[in-house]
């Protein structure tokens, strides 16, 4: 989605550059995305951030790799656990300034707001398959930090569920996944509960008013999330 987006060939390698202009509005988010790659975990590298000629240029580690399966038996999942724990372990760094999820997602929220939405860990909160890559190293790496926020440690996992269970997956057996992710499985079940509803709020409200040719069969996963965690107690 950006105005420029390219692989560049230069002495020292090859690069991955992301730019706009600098009098764009969403400039800033540019900007934050570069803050936020240089603390994240399991992200490439950055390796500089230039204003030249009006634009703004944002030049990242460039990476070999594929994006994973996550249909069932898929070995791609096992480093996505890994990178998923890793990642609910890191705190959301006090320096950045960014509205936190249970903010942007608050005309989606109950009215009583569970106090375990307002956490401050580090969330991706776009664990979509064309923001993961997997390396020869069998390494799993998120890209586009662009909607990164201060959020609960468990986010990720759990915005992961629905995207299993578009994979094929049952609720069941997505959640099962997602417990290997110790904050996932240790978050409150009626918090846990609440969220998926408001994912599908959010995303069902998504579809309808900005639709997408993808978002339909997310907005039906998430709906059958959301319908499991109102029958199934959270173990």
């Amino acid at each position: 989605m950006s105005r420029l987006a390219c692989t560049i060939h230069a002495r020292g390698g090859r690069a991955f550059v992301k730019g706009t202009p600098l009098n764009d509005p969403q400039a800033w988010v540019y900007r934050h995305e570069v803050q936020v790659t240089r603390l994240a975990p399991h992200a490439p590298h950055v390796l500089w951030e230039v204003d030249a000629g009006g634009w703004l240029l944002c030049g990242y580690e460039f990476i070999e790799g594929f994006h994973p399966q996550l249909t069932p038996g898929s070995g791609d999942i096992g480093p996505l656990v890994r990178t998923l724990t890793i990642m609910s372990e890191v705190h959301w760094p006090e320096a950045l300034r960014k509205k936190p999820l249970h903010t942007r997602w608050a005309e989606f929220l109950p009215t009583h707001v569970p106090s375990g939405f307002q956490g401050q860990g580090l969330a991706h909160t776009d664990v979509s398959l064309h923001n993961m890559l997997m390396t020869s190293a069998d390494e799993l790496l998120l890209l586009d930090w662009a909607l990164a926020c201060p959020a609960p440690s468990w986010a990720d996992a759990a915005l992961t569920v629905p995207r299993l269970i578009s994979a094929g997956h049952t609720p069941e057996q997505a959640e099962k996944i997602a417990r290997q992710v110790p904050a996932y499985r240790d978050a409150d079940s009626d918090t846990v509960t609440a969220f998926a509803r408001t994912v599908y709020a959010a995303w069902e409200n998504w579809e309808r008013t900005r639709p997408l040719p993808h978002r339909a069969a997310l907005t039906a996963a998430a709906r059958e999330w959301a319908a499991h965690r109102r029958s199934v107690p959270f173990p």
